[in-house]
């Protein structure tokens, strides 16, 4: 380009400066262009998911599930205090806590980490009691221990059923209060579908990442990946203890009214 020495010295820099900016961005312009990325840069072939077939209907075990209980037996299943075979009823393609002879809880055999979980449960119709006493069960996604020892999400008659919000059902007891209270009336069967991540330790016991909880109770999320502070207590601030796999718990509580009934169970393994 000729520049005109005849100009204002003024006028003869600003338009030099203009093409030169003019130029600057053109240049940008075309490198841009030349390095546009391509759709295939951001695409991931490998590994790829494994093929599972899902079950035919909402509640059916797919086709990678574990079943623990499918309505005919509890050789799943072992008394917590003595690892002794379960005692609890079998009939009708359910199984009902047994509240006597001191039959007590009962967990797995099997241990487990991360999972999906689903269980269907039962008030029974003639339920009676009030509050923590009608009602009352729990599923521990990892039992640590003999009697409540573990990770508990409440069981309980919520249906016109007045407690501690922490300690009605879809509660992660005494720790998470649930987002809502999709109950259904006692007699009817009710569900509950989790995903559960455990608790990571360190070499020397400390925690090294917590458990967390996404939970649904008949379709209704209640609890959405709610961290865990520790072991769910009944007294005293909740607190980790290292464990490296667990049984999944099932609580038979020491309230009078009457047993609740379970079906359906199974799990899916997360690695």
């Amino acid at each position: 380009m000729r520049i005109h020495t005849s100009l204002p010295y003024s006028l003869r820099y600003s338009k030099t400066l203009s093409f030169a900016i003019l130029i600057g961005v053109a240049s940008t312009l075309s490198a841009q262009q030349a390095a546009k990325p391509k759709p295939e840069e951001t695409e991931v072939w490998e590994p790829v998911p494994p093929i599972v077939t899902p079950g035919a209907s909402y509640g059916v075990p797919s086709s990678d599930a574990i079943v623990l209980f499918d309505g005919k037996g509890l050789d799943q299943w072992v008394t917590v205090k003595d690892k002794s075979p379960a005692q609890w009823t079998v009939a009708d393609g359910m199984m009902t806590v047994n509240k006597a002879a001191n039959a007590g809880s009962i967990e797995t055999k099997r241990m487990f980490k991360n999972y999906q979980l689903h269980v269907e449960w039962r008030i029974p119709e003639n339920i009676t009691g009030s509050g923590q006493a009608r009602g009352n069960s729990g599923v521990f996604l990892a039992s640590t221990g003999l009697g409540d020892a573990g990770y508990e999400l409440q069981v309980l008659d919520s249906y016109n059923n007045k407690t501690y919000v922490n300690g009605q059902v879809g509660a992660i007891y005494k720790q998470g209060i649930p987002l809502a209270n999709p109950a259904r009336k006692p007699g009817e069967w009710q569900s509950y579908d989790v995903v559960w991540t455990a608790p990571t330790f360190n070499d020397d016991g400390s925690l090294k990442s917590p458990a967390y909880v996404t939970a649904l109770l008949n379709g209704v999320l209640v609890q959405n990946h709610f961290e865990l502070k520790g072991e769910t207590l009944y007294i005293g601030k909740p607190f980790y203890k290292k464990f490296d796999g667990a049984p999944i718990k099932l609580q038979a509580h020491g309230d009078h009214s009457e047993p609740i009934s379970f079906r359906n169970i199974w799990v899916r393994e997360i690695e």
